[in-house]
């Protein structure tokens, strides 16, 4: 019982003792400067606590210091004896205490590189005067910064601070984000190769025993974000740091720990951290009762973590729906989302509370709601009308980029805005001058996809978009050249300009023989705009020789419930064909002839027979999985609508059968429905 005490005063002094190093620079200086022993490998090596100085002063200590902790090591121990690391820290305080009876190790002081982010030479006196406005400048300071670089040459002039390095990882993190892709590889070179990093990064691994908690997961987040290799000394440091004081964190550094850990490959130490995350998780879940908490903890859980976790802390948000915050709804959708986790009652909760309250919530975040319910396949037709509608009412508030991204959003959800499609065709038609390539490529995809031609104005939104293309046509990608007249095909315009240029033989021979992977989509395209050009009048095809000979449509009769209820209807399987391949490689799943004047179906036989086969009219039925229409609607999407159209011009009237709703109609009502599509007319005098 005794030894059990001590260890634990022990085990709460020891902690105290960081704790006061980490202020060491922020409060009042040592009278000498402390003389920090440590080592830094990341292979089994053992830390030693720091020589003491003569004025120490007591700070307040977090709860869980009091605790008995979870220590978690990696390499060769996933989680380490309690038993050694207790001893290790005896040996440690032995040392601190000046108790000699008991040998500390012994390790060679590592100093921090001279001249950069080190304490400045000066009489105590006169830095505790300065110390303040000094911090107080170089944050000023770090706020003007305009590139990582120079942070790095701001740091390089400064003076010590523990929070100085993590606050410089940090900006040049911050810094880097907000570039496009491209400048943010060649800013991250620029970084690699800057004189001033190397130091940088050593200094933090001398500062990570002992710097506060948020500076810690910060520095780890920062480098991880630059770009540093996992593999290196300094994030494999972080590391175990992070695992020996995991204990300490708070919900912020959980979750700024959780994203740091997020995009690491899988090694000992990560693996080591991630499964003390769970631990953590799973024994403070009974005790929390922040909402912003146990978001946290569902973030650091992740993906791979048991269901019965996952439902535990599902369980745990349900018991405190009606008191979530509006800012906790809109975050709970990205959370779900890197949990993989589809909780219908949860999502449906937060929902409706985002959307009473969609005129306070920014555009990014409502892009982020929804592209987390495309990850989860969450399905909530009123969010995705709330959304959309707001931003069609208040369309002046919105730059070209934002409402491009929205679209593309919601094509990607295969949900089509309507009204905000057509305000934004307006848009268009009004000023074309406005968009650049990405912006056109984008557009073109999204209206093509969804099958959106905007009322009243489809030849003028067409004509705008295209003379808008014709300008980038010099310096257009060949696969960019394609989807851009694909897409035009779909929507029914032909682009002239773009079709010449696509018809050439080296653009057709570059497109089927270059990215391997991608060929048979470039045929496919290329076959589509191909039949557009035979069927819809234009002079120029595609040559035979660049393209193979049309495949077969490989589609069997999968809807036997139709072929049922046809059968009922006609009365003669004679009167109705099934899996019927036509010219142009389409295939139909039903064709059924009707004689227009006597109003009934008639069997080949009979049309072959007859010599005037004018009042013949040829109906085609196809039957349609879920995923050819827009959500919760029976509007048909781009290739199918471009089928549709194509079979009209072959001849045929289509009737299209969404077959997952047919399934759902009795018999009765499945015969009705067929009998007013086959029979119009008959229906219409039926009615009155």
């Amino acid at each position: 019982m005794l030894n059990s005490k001590m260890n634990k005063k022990l085990d709460c002094f020891i902690r105290t003792v960081r704790q006061l190093q980490a202020y060491h620079d922020a409060w009042s200086p040592f009278s000498q400067p402390a003389m920090r022993m440590f080592a830094l490998g990341i292979n089994g090596h053992k830390s030693a606590i720091l020589s003491s100085s003569p004025r120490l002063r007591l700070l307040s200590t977090s709860p869980c210091w009091f605790q008995s902790p979870v220590q978690f090591y990696s390499q060769d121990k996933p989680f380490s004896n309690t038993e050694d690391a207790r001893a290790e820290e005896q040996r440690a305080a032995n040392a601190l205490l000046g108790d000699h009876t008991q040998s500390p190790m012994t390790v060679k002081p590592i100093q921090p590189p001279s001249g950069f982010l080190v304490s400045p030479k000066e009489d105590r006196s006169a830095m505790e005067e300065d110390g303040g406005s000094v911090s107080e400048q170089f944050f000023a300071n770090l706020q003007k910064c305009r590139s990582p670089c120079d942070v790095l040459d701001l740091a390089s002039k400064s003076s010590v601070s523990q929070k100085y390095p993590s606050s410089c990882l940090a900006t040049m993190w911050m810094l880097t984000k907000k570039l496009p892709a491209d400048q943010k590889n060649y800013e991250k070179i620029l970084i690699f190769q800057h004189p001033h990093f190397s130091q940088l990064c050593q200094c933090v691994m001398h500062e990570a025993k002992y710097m506060w908690r948020d500076d810690l997961v910060y520095s780890l987040l920062g480098v991880v974000k630059l770009g540093v290799r996992q593999n290196t000394r300094l994030v494999q440091t972080l590391l175990r740091v992070c695992q020996e004081r995991l204990n300490e964190f708070d919900d912020r550094c959980l979750s700024v720990l959780a994203t740091a850990l997020q995009g690491m490959e899988s090694c000992n130490n990560v693996e080591a951290l991630r499964a003390g995350l769970k631990l953590l998780v799973e024994q403070r879940i009974p005790k929390t009762s922040s909402v912003f908490m146990l978001q946290t903890m569902m973030k650091c859980i992740g993906k791979n973590a048991p269901l019965t976790l996952k439902t535990e802390l599902e369980k745990k948000i349900l018991s405190q729906i009606d008191d979530i915050s509006l800012p906790n709804a809109q975050h709970m959708f990205s959370v779900l989302a890197e949990m993989d986790y589809r909780s219908v009652p949860i999502l449906n909760a937060c929902s409706n509370k985002i959307i009473k309250n969609i005129q306070g919530i920014p555009l990014w975040n409502q892009l982020m709601i929804l592209r987390s319910c495309r990850d989860l396949q969450y399905r909530n037709i009123t969010l995705y009308s709330a959304v959309a509608d707001y931003v069609a009412s208040a369309f002046y508030m919105w730059d070209t980029k934002q409402v491009v991204l929205l679209l593309s959003t919601f094509e990607n959800l295969g949900f089509r805005p309507v009204g905000l499609m057509d305000a934004f065709a307006e848009e268009v038609v009004s000023n074309p001058e406005s968009l650049n390539m990405k912006d056109i490529l984008v557009i073109l995809r999204t209206y093509s996809a969804l099958n959106h031609i905007p009322k009243d104005q489809d030849q003028r939104f067409l004509e705008a978009l295209n003379s808008a293309f014709s300008k980038y046509l010099p310096r257009i990608s060949n696969v960019d050249l394609l989807r851009t007249v694909y897409s035009f095909c779909i929507l029914g315009y032909l682009p002239q300009c773009a079709l010449d240029q696509l018809l050439q033989d080296e653009v057709l021979h570059d497109l089927l023989t270059s990215d391997g992977q991608y060929i048979e989509q470039h045929e496919m395209m290329l076959r589509s705009i191909n039949v557009c050009l035979e069927l819809e009048g234009h002079s120029v095809t595609i040559k035979p020789a660049a393209l193979s000979a049309d495949k077969p449509s490989s589609s069997v009769v999968n809807c036997p419930d139709v072929q049922e209820v046809l059968l009922t209807l006609l009365g003669d399987t004679n009167l109705f064909q099934s899996n019927v391949q036509l010219s142009h490689g389409y295939s139909i799943d039903f064709e059924i002839l009707i004689d227009a004047d006597r109003r009934i179906a008639v069997s080949n036989t009979e049309v072959d027979q007859s010599a005037d086969d004018s009042k013949i009219q040829r109906l085609a039925v196809l039957c349609a999985p879920v995923t050819v229409f827009c959500v919760n609607s029976r509007h048909p999407r781009g290739r199918m609508a471009l089928k549709m159209r194509h079979l009209n011009l072959l001849g045929y009237r289509v009737i299209l059968v969404h077959y997952q709703e047919f399934q759902k109609l009795k018999k009765e009502e499945a015969l009705e429905f067929l009998k007013k599509e086959i029979f119009p007319a008959e229906a219409h005098l039926g009615s009155d």
